[in-house]
C-alpha cells in the first residue's frame, strides 16, 4: 500500500459512509482515481467490509466475557470442528486459535450473569473434547477504529 492507499483506508476507518467525491476531496485525488483505488484495496483484500458499530446492551447483551479454553486431543479435525461450533453459537462474538496454555479465547456475551452462567454450562461444560476452561467478565472493551499501517523492515 502508497501513501494515497493509507490515507483512503484512514479515511473509511474513521467514517465508511462518507462519499468518494468527499473522500477524493481529501487526499488531492479525481473521484475516479478514488474510486479505482478503493475497488483494487477491496479486490486485494485490504477494505474485507464495511460495518456498523452496534451498542451490545441494544441487543441484549450486557454482559461480555473472555473464555480461555483447553481441548483435547489437538487434532486438526477437533480443532476445526471446535471452531465451527463456537462461531454458530449466537452469544460468540469472536473466536481466537491461539499458541501458549490454552487453545482459544472465546469472546462472548449474555443478556446477564444468569445466562452467562447458563451458557458455559450448556455450552463449554458438555463438550467431550474440553479439557477445562476460565472465564473472565469484561467490565470495559476498548478497540481501536482507525488503524495506520505498521513501518516494514
Amino acid at each position: 500500500m502508497d501513501e494515497l492507499d493509507s490515507a483512503i483506508v484512514r479515511l473509511l476507518q474513521e467514517d465508511a459512509r462518507q462519499s468518494n467525491r468527499d473522500i477524493a476531496r481529501k487526499v488531492g485525488v479525481a473521484p475516479s482515481t478514488c474510486l479505482e483505488r478503493i475497488r483494487l484495496l477491496r479486490k486485494r483484500g485490504v477494505i474485507r467490509g464495511y460495518h456498523a458499530d452496534i451498542d451490545l446492551g441494544a441487543l441484549n447483551r450486557g454482559v461480555q466475557a473472555i473464555v480461555a479454553a483447553q481441548i483435547r486431543p489437538l487434532t486438526r479435525d477437533v480443532v476445526d470442528a471446535f471452531e465451527r461450533s463456537l462461531a454458530q453459537l449466537p452469544e460468540v462474538i469472536s473466536v481466537f486459535t491461539i499458541a501458549g496454555s490454552d487453545d482459544f479465547l472465546v469472546h462472548v456475551t449474555a443478556q446477564d450473569i444468569d445466562h452467562l452462567h447458563a451458557f458455559l454450562l450448556e455450552r463449554f461444560t458438555s463438550r467431550r473434547e474440553m479439557v477445562t476452561f476460565r472465564t473472565s467478565i469484561i467490565y470495559q472493551h476498548h478497540s481501536k477504529q482507525v488503524l495506520d499501517p505498521l513501518p516494514g523492515h
